[in-house]
């Protein structure tokens, strides 16, 4: 295993030993894991608003929402999350091969969950329920229903995004994995980046109700 490969060689200046720059780059990530929860619970107030105001109508947008897509959806995110978890203790056990193999499946996932989320689009497509000015639904030809689905469609939008953004770093964590690159005593980045792939995970969790469940 080459020196460059191994993330101990990788201590940074500013840090004076290995668990200060681990502790450090853990703490960066709960920092920007605030601002992102910060961001969605933003959407979250704007939707409860939208709700208040159009109640009937966003009852009758949940009910003609697409449940089964979202649901399945939501036991794949499930079962990612529970791999990637898994991923973090194969390392800590010294099995890279295994956490590879795990974190690969998580990207697996994550990238069904995508491929889910599209068709579901594009049955929205077909039957009019779309964001704004470009709502047509014959079905709910009201002012509230058109609301319900642009903030459907903002809001699982900004998830899908954070979502191929998490298959991305899975992905790469996957590779570096299998180089062994993290180590029983050296894997912050392994953790870290399973720490993002959580949040999507719970994010889903709470919008599956707000968009799915009246």
């Amino acid at each position: 295993m080459s020196a460059p490969d191994n993330e101990l060689a990788t201590l940074g200046d500013q840090y004076d030993s290995l668990e200060t720059q681990e502790r450090s780059l853990e703490l960066g990530m709960w920092v920007f894991l605030a601002t992102e929860i910060l961001l969605f619970a933003a959407l979250f107030a704007l939707y409860a608003s939208y709700r208040a105001m159009y109640l009937p109508d966003f009852k009758a947008g949940i009910e003609h929402n697409t449940l089964a897509f979202g649901t399945i959806n939501m036991y794949v995110l499930l079962t990612s999350s529970l791999l990637a978890a898994l991923s973090v203790s194969a390392v800590r056990a010294d099995r890279p091969a295994a956490a590879s193999w795990l974190l690969a499946g998580t990207a697996v996932l994550g990238a069904a969950f995508i491929a889910i989320k599209l068709y579901e689009y594009s049955i929205h497509v077909r039957e009019g329920s779309l964001p704004g000015r470009y709502y047509h639904y014959a079905e709910l030809p009201t002012f509230g229903a058109n609301r319900f689905f642009t903030m459907y469609w903002v809001m699982t939008g900004f998830h899908a995004l954070h979502v191929t953004a998490g298959v991305g770093v899975v992905t790469w964590m996957a590779v570096r994995a299998r180089r062994r690159v993290y180590t029983t005593t050296a894997h912050a980045r392994l953790v870290i980046g399973t720490l993002y792939w959580h949040l999507v995970d719970v994010i889903w969790i709470f919008l599956w109700p707000l968009l799915y469940l009246s």
